[in-house]
């Protein structure tokens, strides 16, 4: 089953418990953390995460796109968030990193950007509960889809397969009506979508439409390998 994880990157951050809560049907709330120094760009932190825990049901991935994860991963697992991604470029000691994660209660993910291939990190993926697969440059909203990662989604699903591993492929980038088809075909099965949802009049709906999108096209992508 797609899973449709809104980006409040996109939202209204004058009105972001409301903002939280327009997305009913969401499976998670995708919090992006940035840091100004792994990527070029400033967002939020730990305070705004136990905000966001006690404003709504909906559980709390969250995305950090900031240097030293190793140090500061495990406080977000204490805020609240139920899944904490970490850059494979930044995280120090990525197996430790992870299992800290785990310990702690949350889902451990690793994300990767355009230009970091996924092989070398075969090893790596039993640790994981996750593996996101960046779509644009990190540190912005916004961005434009980058067709040429889809073979890299491809890979990293044929990786995930051939050892039988039970973890979930995000995509993160330039996600929508437009783009989620593809994306899906290619093996993700979760997916970040920011300005689709949170630009649309009804982003609950939006939220439906995605993820009947990606449903579709991975029905059609499990049919023919079926053949």
């Amino acid at each position: 089953m797609a899973q449709i994880n809104p980006s409040i990157l996109s939202a209204d951050f004058a009105r972001l418990a409301d903002e939280a809560n327009a997305v009913e049907g969401a499976d998670w709330l995708h919090v992006d953390v940035m840091d100004n120094h792994f990527v070029p760009n400033l967002t939020l932190g730990v305070p705004v995460v136990q905000s966001l825990r006690k404003a709504t049901g909906i559980p709390l991935d969250c995305h950090l796109m900031i240097e030293d994860p190793d140090r500061w991963a495990p406080a977000f697992v204490d805020a609240g968030a139920g899944s904490v991604t970490f850059h494979a470029e930044a995280a120090a000691a990525p197996v430790r990193l992870a299992r800290e994660i785990r310990a702690l209660g949350a889902r451990a993910s690793m994300a990767l950007k355009p230009a970091t291939p996924v092989e070398p990190f075969e090893d790596l993926l039993p640790e994981l509960d996750m593996l996101l697969v960046m779509t644009v440059e990190p540190g912005f909203g916004g961005q434009a889809f980058l067709d040429i990662m889809l073979p890299k989604i491809r890979r990293t699903r044929a990786l995930i397969e051939r050892h039988g591993l039970p973890m979930w492929l995000q995509v993160d980038g330039g996600v929508s009506a437009e783009t989620i088809e593809r994306c899906a075909e290619a093996g993700a099965d979760v997916f970040v979508a920011g300005s689709a949802v949170y630009g649309a009049d009804d982003p609950a709906a939006a939220v439906r439409g995605l993820r009947a999108a990606a449903e579709r096209a991975a029905a059609g992508r499990d049919g023919a390998q079926g053949r």
